[in-house]
């Protein structure tokens, strides 16, 4: 990934703007459900980020976007504590990033001999259903 800022001082000041820009539209569409970049705004935003923190990896910050999994739940509804984390695919868009994501997840669960789901992404919603006894 190509990072275009070969100073640090404007890397870091570049670093910040992405930052506040990438939080306002996670506000948007996660609190407000109100988004007004497109997926693909967004998504060369966080690239950008990315590209930043990874040339110059002092200047990430632990409230950093590229550190957290997902977005805030909105406050109409519960928390709920799953019994397995629900992963992101990270933006995979081909099968090479998708073999990179299980290989990620395999390491983080310890094994590689799990079965996984894959469904098409309905924006902005993530669910897990448990189904005992044929009710959930």
């Amino acid at each position: 990934m190509s990072c275009n800022v070969d100073d640090v001082r404007e890397a870091q000041v570049k670093a910040e703007e992405l930052r506040s820009q990438v939080n306002y539209h996670d506000y948007l569409y996660f609190v407000k459900d109100a988004p007004e970049a497109s997926d693909a705004e967004y998504d060369e935003l966080m690239r950008r980020l990315r590209a930043i923190e990874e040339h110059y990896p002092e200047l990430i910050t632990p409230d950093s976007p590229t550190q957290r999994v997902g977005g805030q739940a909105a406050n109409a509804f519960g928390v709920v504590e799953h019994r397995l984390p629900m992963l992101s695919l990270a933006n995979a868009q081909s099968y090479r990033q998708l073999e990179a994501w299980h290989k990620r997840a395999a390491k983080l669960a310890g094994r590689d001999d799990f079965q996984m789901v894959c469904e098409p992404k309905i924006d902005g919603l993530a669910v897990a259903l448990v189904y005992e006894g044929g009710r959930f």
